[in-house]
């Protein structure tokens, strides 16, 4: 197989597209120290009043096993909170504090300048045909990870 002929792979597109949204979240949120992953599970938290890690790793489609060390750094930061569930000990439930909310309000415009950073050299009808297709590819393969998204508990 020739570098050109790996290039075009899909596996490798999308790897590389990764690479690329990775790399421009972190330069638009720097000032906020947020991760993509730690971004995503503030905003499933906050869809939530209260949640737990199980769900959280659900909803944004995150191994269980790793989501606990994301919770620990938002916890560390003052982010989230955790607290036994009063149901089962065993279960502690999450919310997002004041300064959670506080930094999902400051980082929203950086994150829309992701999202504009990465489809912005499409032009319109380029960008809802890649969003249309990314999405048909990531609802009809969800079930094919170890981490799927589950938008409703289970």
């Amino acid at each position: 197989m020739s570098l050109e002929e790996l290039y075009a792979r899909p596996a490798h597109l999308i790897r590389r597209a990764h690479q690329i949204s990775w790399a421009i979240f972190l330069d638009e949120c720097a000032e906020f120290g947020l991760t993509p992953v730690q971004y995503a599970a503030l905003v499933a938290i906050g869809a939530q009043e209260v949640t737990d890690a199980t769900r959280i790793s659900s909803m944004i489609a995150f191994d269980r096993s790793t989501i606990g060390s994301v919770l620990d750094r938002l916890e560390k930061r003052g982010l989230i909170e955790r607290r036994e569930s009063q149901e089962d000990r065993r279960q502690r439930l999450i919310s997002l504090t004041d300064a959670g909310r506080q930094l999902l309000e400051d980082c929203k415009d950086a994150v829309e300048r992701v999202q504009n950073r990465i489809v912005g050299v499409l032009n319109r009808e380029e960008r809802e045909t890649f969003l249309r297709l990314m999405s048909r590819i990531v609802r009809l393969n969800n079930d094919l990870t170890s981490a799927p998204i589950r938008p409703q508990a289970e």
